[in-house]
């Protein structure tokens, strides 16, 4: 398919699943600090089921997250470390563009916790520039409200490096921000910020089937990655929750997944991967749907 890109698949809670430790709220951090070789290998398997991006490691590594545990004296070794991860797989690839995370600040799906605009801008600068030198572009994950994905434009647009905004909507109303605005009204943000493409993350690929034919004639290409959650458990809502409060669904494999994936690339999304709990088989059947031809 021309000009179409193919994302990977989870990177935190595939680490996570993969390292056998003990589920708290730090998360894929725990994995990177414990057993930092898994996160090379996850890459490398996204690359060998097709995937043409390695997405780093860092979506939680903000440093509010990281003062929680008494871990933020670690903000720029960690960034590094989850960075030229990345990098390397992607060199013994061979082909291939590393995206920098930037996720939330605050926590995910938690716009009422986010810091003011300005004050998020500075926090996520500081991290855009801890990953300056190892990324092709930065991947702005799982923004819940306007403001919240403002701030952290107006952070990583300071850099200079190309930008893709990613959304996360209501897991039962696709039409909606999980702040509860409309999804649309991000859309005035592609005039004020050099945003490369808009996507829609971590939310049920149900949800996500309704949210995109909403954004066709936006600025920007679209693209989407869905998780595979049952839902979002209210007690993760809250600072330092540990994932096993997010239950994964079993009726989500690699072909019902593409077949998800097709009603959005039929409305006009030239990107797809996966978000968490959508792994390297789910790639590669996307690989085999859309790249091969």
């Amino acid at each position: 398919m021309t000009d179409f890109i193919l994302l990977d698949g989870s990177i935190g809670q595939e680490l996570v699943n993969r390292s056998g430790l003990t589920r708290d709220g730090l998360w894929s951090t725990k994995t990177m600090i414990e057993k930092p070789e898994l996160i090379q290998q996850v890459h490398a398997d996204y690359f060998q089921a097709g995937a043409a991006i390695a997405t780093t490691n860092t979506y939680t590594l903000h440093r509010d997250r990281l003062a929680r545990f008494n871990l933020e004296d670690q903000l720029g070794a960690l960034n590094q470390a989850a960075c030229k991860a990345a990098v390397t797989a992607r060199d013994a690839y061979g082909s291939g563009l590393v995206a920098g995370s930037l996720g939330p600040t605050g926590g995910s799906y938690q716009p009422e916790i986010a810091p003011r605009t300005d004050v998020a801008a500075t926090l996520f600068e500081e991290v855009a520039r801890l990953q300056q030198d190892y990324v092709d572009f930065y991947l702005l994950e799982t923004m819940a409200s306007v403001d919240q994905a403002r701030g952290a434009l107006m952070g990583a647009c300071a850099i200079g490096k190309p930008v893709w905004l990613s959304i996360t909507v209501l897991d039962h109303d696709g039409t909606k921000l999980r702040s509860g605005e409309a999804v649309v009204d991000v859309l005035p943000l592609l005039s004020e910020f050099p945003v490369e493409r808009l996507l829609v993350n971590c939310s049920t690929p149900e949800s996500i089937t309704k949210t995109v034919p909403l954004l066709i004639g936006a600025s920007a290409p679209l693209g989407a990655y869905a998780n595979g959650f049952t839902k979002i458990d209210k007690a993760f809502q809250k600072p330092g929750a540990s994932v096993d409060l997010l239950e994964e669904r079993e009726d989500l494999d690699a072909n019902q997944y593409a077949d998800f994936a097709e009603q959005w690339v039929a409305v006009g999304a030239s990107v797809v991967g996966g978000c968490c709990c959508v792994g390297p088989e789910h790639i590669a059947e996307l690989y085999r749907r859309f790249v091969v031809t």
